[in-house]
């Protein structure tokens, strides 16, 4: 074998990136309907890769709900749809919100810091892919220091399986977002600093489900269709 060739661990982890951001990117649009299949073949050839990052993604976005993977069918298209998001972040908003207001009673100096140094990371990073991903980690940690502090052991718990699959990714779903969530998210800081308990939970449950209504945008699904 031709260690020339080889793929560094970095490599790999970007291809699988990109393929899964790109099915991700076809579903959450529509082009498929619910009970469809993803053959791994097909894509690969469309995207000029070979099986392994394919079969990857599929497993990424089978834990995020897109997919359904079936003995012998494979990957069956189980998209997100506008009801979906509706609970979710309906969901998210009120549990978040009770959270952060039960937290910051209990919340350090330490802890506003590294809510600080977790904002001021995500405004200097950019849109290209490296960042983007990046980004939804720091902005996954820095939700979870917000209501860190909160003593409700199950509260945190049903928080955690609200954020399994589309509420981390939303970043690279809609990235022209972001300037919008970096000024909700030094409202939100600002607010805790001044012991303002109440105006932080109402601005971090309006940062949810404004974020909520950019999603419902994006897949083409908005309250009036529903209605």
């Amino acid at each position: 074998m031709d260690k020339k060739f080889l793929l560094s661990e970095q490599d790999r982890q970007t291809l699988q990136y990109k393929v899964t951001t790109k099915l991700r990117e076809v579903i959450l649009k529509g082009e498929f309907k619910w009970g469809d299949r993803l053959i791994q073949e097909e894509w690969a050839a469309k995207l000029g890769v070979s099986r392994m990052p394919i079969r990857d993604a599929l497993r990424q976005l089978e834990i995020e709900g897109l997919v359904r993977i079936e003995p012998r069918r494979g990957a069956i298209v189980t998209p997100i749809t506008a009801e979906d998001i509706e609970e979710i972040y309906h969901l998210r908003a009120l549990l978040e919100g009770e959270a952060l207001e039960r937290s910051i009673p209990y919340l350090e100096q330490e802890d506003l810091q590294t809510l600080e140094d977790y904002h001021e990371k995500m405004q200097a990073l950019g849109k290209d892919e490296d960042d983007i991903r990046e980004y939804m980690e720091l902005n996954k940690e820095f939700h979870k220091v917000l209501y860190q502090g909160c003593p409700w052991r199950r509260i945190h718990q049903m928080i955690d399986i609200l954020w399994t699959g589309i509420p981390l990714y939303t970043p690279s779903i809609i990235p022209d977002r972001l300037q919008d969530a970096h000024k909700e998210h030094e409202e939100i800081i600002t607010a805790i600093k001044n012991n303002r308990t109440k105006e932080a939970r109402v601005i971090l449950e309006n940062h949810i489900l404004r974020t909520k209504q950019h999603l419902l945008s994006v897949i083409g699904k908005n309250e009036g269709d529903k209605k």
